[in-house]
């Protein structure tokens, strides 16, 4: 005879696997609806939010289902169920790393390699005329928080003169797969916009080059057009960009 479970538990089985997958469905969708324009960036984070603890509740629905299954040796059942806690821890912990991650990092969302001359922006100032984050650098405040941070963020010399460093930072930029807003060499500086892969927020950077003895100096700015906090992805960016452009040729 086939081992069934019991009625409760089948019906437990069958609600904590929905709300488990279907709060996966949220989470999936959370992110991509703020790229595409269906919702606000708040809303997304709001809708994460819902999904995590949606989540949580599927899974641990599933899990006396899952026990009653695994001792009536009941493999369909304890296979649906397991998928049912697996789907729902997933969706609490991934916005649950979010947020250990915003707890870990400054809530800042302008990084520059020169907290005292931050690189100037030109070209991508009327792209940002209705974005809630200005381009003013907030000064010795968030050079402060900055330094505290992320100390490692710093100028990267280039044992080249400016022209050629100006086309070895223009190659590093399109191979980090920013679009390209400006690449002006006679003043030695680019511009462009970075869009995250999951939410589309598209972050601002400007690279400028000096004069440096034999060499040329690299400084890097990078500034999120929303939200307080940019969960360290400015600071990220940069040094991906600094180790790209360190790499030799």
């Amino acid at each position: 005879m086939k081992p069934e479970l019991a009625s409760w538990a089948r019906a437990m089985l069958r609600i904590g696997l929905i709300v488990a997958i279907a709060s996966a469905a949220v989470l999936a969708i959370s992110g991509p609806g703020n790229r595409f324009g269906w919702w606000n960036y708040r809303e997304a984070f709001s809708l994460m939010g819902v999904a995590a603890w949606s989540g949580a509740v599927g899974a641990v629905l599933c899990v006396p289902p899952a026990i009653m299954a695994a001792h009536a040796g009941a493999r369909r059942a304890l296979a649906l169920a397991v998928v049912g806690v697996v789907a729902g821890a997933l969706t609490l912990s991934l916005p649950w790393l979010f947020r250990q991650r915003a707890h870990g990092v400054p809530p800042i969302h302008d990084i520059s390699t020169d907290t005292e001359h931050p690189p100037r922006f030109v070209a991508i100032v009327p792209l940002r005329k209705d974005a809630p984050n200005t381009l003013e650098y907030a000064g010795v405040e968030l050079a402060r928080a900055q330094k505290q941070g992320y100390p490692d963020i710093a100028p990267l010399t280039l044992a080249v003169d400016p022209a050629a460093a100006f086309e070895q930072c223009l190659r590093a930029a399109r191979a980090q797969g920013w679009d390209i807003v400006a690449a002006v060499p006679e003043e030695l500086r680019i511009e462009a916009t970075d869009t995250t892969p999951f939410f589309g927020f598209k972050d601002d950077v400007v690279v400028r080059i000096t004069p440096a003895g034999g060499g040329s100096l690299v400084d890097v700015r990078s500034v999120s057009r929303v939200g307080r906090s940019d969960l360290g992805k400015n600071a990220e960016r940069i040094r991906a960009f600094l180790r790209a452009l360190g790499k030799p040729s």
